[in-house]
């Protein structure tokens, strides 16, 4: 089948190894994937690190003796690179709601959280794109670094680590700087229902109604005049198969997230989507196979080894 399809691994293979982790993502390039999804925030000594939450997540996290974390632990921005290595981050907390949504997930006990610079050699290595969130909130700004510090300090990486970037967000502003400043980095522009309903603080002033209620509409509007063909990250249950249609008249290219039922990666597939984003990038190689499209090659990287 003469078609471009994306195969994106989520935060790595969420459903399958540790999230976020150099041995969770030298793992999911084994199996084979285009691209690696991840998020990214900025510790207190300025330290590009790729992480989901903008504070230790309770249920993902240990001490350096063991101990889960009775509650949320501190921001991101609030710890140096050296206070956040104590932590261990390589598998879920039993009984947890959140292990219960990846019963086969893999644990790697010492893992840690990684440096961007880190992440960015493992994907040039690769030869994959690192897609990279900019993980800024508009509705809680006190929790992380502005939109264009984030972005900066994601390009500081870059210049250090070449490799091939792209650059996401739900908090339109980073992309707008993006653009601005680094015109030749692609970027994808995330909607999910919430985002939607809350357009004008997540878009920057932006909303769907301005465009007769069409997301695709407004991505492909705030995106006009890009070198490239940007691409819409939709909710895939957000999504219609008539938007899909739309968006890619629009210029745009489709890789909804987080797609892991078969069935669903199917359905998109059978829609046209460019890509799915998937937490199970073994269940997608799968659905590709059985729809004629050709999957990735898999990378064996050298073995990881967590400071």
């Amino acid at each position: 089948m003469n078609r471009t399809f994306e195969l994106q691994g989520h935060r790595g293979a969420r459903g399958l190894f540790p999230e976020n982790t150099l041995e969770g993502f030298a793992a999911t390039l084994a199996i084979g994937v285009d691209s690696l999804e991840l998020d990214v925030a900025i510790t207190s000594d300025g330290v590009a690190v790729v992480t989901h939450d903008p504070a230790l997540n309770q249920d993902i996290a240990r001490t350096a003796d063991g101990a889960w974390l009775p509650g949320p632990g501190p921001a991101i921005r609030a710890l140096s690179l050296a206070e956040l290595a104590a932590y261990d981050v390589g598998r879920l907390r039993p009984a947890s709601a959140y292990a219960a949504l990846y019963p086969g997930q893999a644990p790697h006990d010492g893992a840690r959280i990684p440096r961007l610079e880190d992440l960015l050699a493992l994907a040039a290595a690769a030869g994959v794109v690192a897609d990279v969130e900019l993980k800024t909130l508009p509705d809680r700004p006190d929790l992380t670094v502005t939109p264009a510090a984030m972005a900066e300090a994601v390009m500081a990486c870059v210049a250090a680590v070449p490799a091939r970037l792209a650059v996401r967000s739900f908090d339109w502003r980073g992309l707008r700087y993006m653009r601005e400043r680094h015109p030749a980095v692609p970027l994808a522009y995330l909607t999910s229902p919430e985002t939607v309903r809350e357009a004008a603080l997540w878009w920057d002033g932006a909303t769907a109604a301005a465009f007769d209620g069409s997301v695709a509409a407004a991505v492909a509007a705030e995106a006009k005049g890009a070198p490239w063909r940007a691409v819409w990250a939709p909710q895939h249950a957000a999504l219609t198969r008539d938007e899909v249609a739309r968006a890619q008249a629009l210029g745009l290219r489709v890789v909804p997230w987080t797609v892991n039922a078969p069935d669903e990666m199917a359905r998109l597939i059978a829609w046209g989507v460019d890509g799915i984003c998937t937490d199970r990038p073994d269940l997608a190689r799968q659905a590709m196979g059985e729809a004629g499209l050709p999957v990735p090659a898999p990378f064996l990287a050298p073995q990881i080894r967590s400071s």
